[in-house]
């Protein structure tokens, strides 16, 4: 029997029909056509299904649909004014922080709320905040450098 679930994805509210043991990373792809959040392990291992809820960091394939009710999600469709990218993403591409494309999604989610918690993080600091997102292509060196050019840049901000 698929429940109907009431949020807020990206600032703007949404509904949706879903099972009860839908994923919410399922129920973004497949449901509502959110396709940025990347499914890699779909057991929580590798980050790349990053999303955030009420401003937490969470793995959207460990996370039922139906726990979205009443929640704001935001995810990385979210990250971007219309054509005017965040910041980080801008930063991702100036330090080719990026290849395959399957992490990235995750990568910048991550990295936008570490730095909403530290504006202002070490290298280490990036490191561990961005443990839980995997990359294969990377060696991760581009995509610390990036994250820390971003966190320099939205402090001028």
């Amino acid at each position: 029997m698929k429940r109907h679930i009431t949020t807020t994805i990206n600032g703007n509210p949404v509904e949706f029909l879903c099972e009860i043991e839908q994923t919410m990373l399922d129920v973004l792809r497949d449901e509502l056509h959110l396709t940025g959040t990347k499914e890699g392990c779909g057991s929580g291992d590798c980050g790349a299904c990053s999303i955030t809820v009420n401003g937490r960091l969470v793995c959207a394939c460990l996370m039922l649909g139906v726990e979205a009710q009443g929640q704001s999600v935001d995810t990385i469709e979210g990250m971007a004014n219309g054509e005017h990218l965040h910041v980080l993403q801008q930063k991702f591409l100036e330090h080719a922080a990026l290849q395959c494309g399957i992490c990235t999604p995750g990568m910048l989610v991550a990295a936008k709320s570490l730095l909403e918690s530290n504006p202002d993080p070490t290298e280490e600091q990036v490191r561990f905040g961005l443990a839980g997102n995997l990359c294969r292509c990377t060696g991760y060196n581009k995509i610390v450098e990036a994250v820390l050019a971003a966190a320099v840049e939205l402090r001028r901000a």
